[in-house]
């Protein structure tokens, strides 16, 4: 994870430099990712759209050879090779996803070392003032208790010096009154909002993207749309084990997700890209079945012009020995005899 974050690190403490102020460095670079990402999901929707075009030809290959798993596959394969579909190709963008969702995660755990780009050996000693306090902190942000600690206690931290004091309380973790590096809990308080919002707004994402694309609902695709339901779930239990910052993120991303669709739909709509994918498969289709009766009627045309030219070969050939016969009839007064076939065998 600290390989994925680093390069993110980077990002975010340039963000936090120019803004300082954590909540709104998340917002830019969320949006920045966003955008950056935009190309993998016009591919992704691209990839849907092809998928529901050849549907029903990957339907009748299934029924075909449902007793034959292995011909079966080999016939998908030539199908996607000739349609010039990757089954893979929609996977990518959600592989980009999960990887930056890492990095960032590594991100918001450490930001004493990725943000105020502190050394693991200041960090390391920190710590362990930390636990000699008796404060209790979770295993995954041991930094941002740390963050907490010295804002509150910096006198407990005098050992680090000032110049680490004067960084960590000048750190800014609060946001519209919420402290992102906190983990929310069950109870009345507003840290709480930010994992339902995180379940919420992804269960919202999950039903635009089915309203838009329920093509996606069927065939090899449906199974991974159907598992994004479960993402909810995910997100509302998960939020509850991590600083309030990963939840925040979420629910960033989420909005963006949703606005990204919305407008995108407007340039890349699911449902008439694949309808002209389907036009365009079976204009190819019907463009490749006239070339292949072209290739026939040459092929037969060019057997009968063989055929003629071999013809016209042998009565020449006829002509030249009936004529040579002649020559010898007349000149050793034997009896003419026409020529056969077998003759010219």
């Amino acid at each position: 994870m600290y390989i994925l974050g680093y390069p993110l690190g980077l990002i975010m403490r340039l963000l936090y430099n120019l803004l300082h102020s954590y909540g709104w460095s998340l917002i830019l670079f969320t949006l920045l990712i966003k955008l950056v990402m935009v190309p993998l999901s016009i591919k992704q929707q691209k990839s849907s759209a092809k998928i529901a075009a050849i549907q029903p030809q990957m339907q009748e290959i299934q029924k075909m050879y449902a007793k034959n798993q292995q011909k079966m596959n080999e016939e998908m394969q030539k199908l996607y090779e000739r349609e010039k579909y990757n089954p893979a190709g929609g996977c990518l963008p959600m592989l980009i996803t999960f990887l930056v969702l890492f990095g960032l995660i590594d991100v918001i755990y450490n930001p004493m070392r990725h943000i105020l780009g502190m050394s693991n050996e200041v960090i390391a000693q920190a710590t362990e003032i930390l636990k000699g306090l008796g404060i209790a902190f979770s295993q995954y942000s041991p930094q941002t208790a740390i963050i907490s600690s010295v804002q509150a206690n910096p006198e407990a931290y005098s050992a680090m010096g000032a110049d680490f004091i004067n960084a960590v309380q000048s750190f800014n973790l609060n946001f519209l009154g919420i402290n992102l590096g906190e983990t929310p809990s069950f109870g009345m308080n507003v840290l709480m909002l930010i994992p339902i919002l995180s379940g919420v707004t992804a269960f919202a994402v999950s039903w635009i993207s089915m309203k838009i694309n329920p093509a996606a609902m069927e065939g090899p695709g449906a199974g991974t749309m159907k598992v994004m339901f479960v993402s909810p779930l995910m997100s509302l239990y998960i939020a509850f084990q991590v600083p309030a910052g990963v939840g925040m993120y979420w629910i960033l991303s989420n909005l963006f997700m949703m606005a990204q669709t919305l407008i995108l739909n407007k340039f890349y709509n699911p449902r008439e890209m694949a309808e002209k994918a389907k036009r365009e498969a079976e204009e190819r289709r019907e463009k490749e079945r006239l070339e292949r009766i072209e290739a026939k009627k040459k092929a037969r045309s060019g057997d009968a012009q063989a055929q003629a030219r071999a013809k016209s070969q042998k009565e020449i050939n006829r002509q030249k020995l009936a004529a040579a016969r002649k020559a010898d009839a007349e000149k050793y007064g034997d009896v003419y005899t026409d020529v056969t076939d077998d003759d010219l065998e």
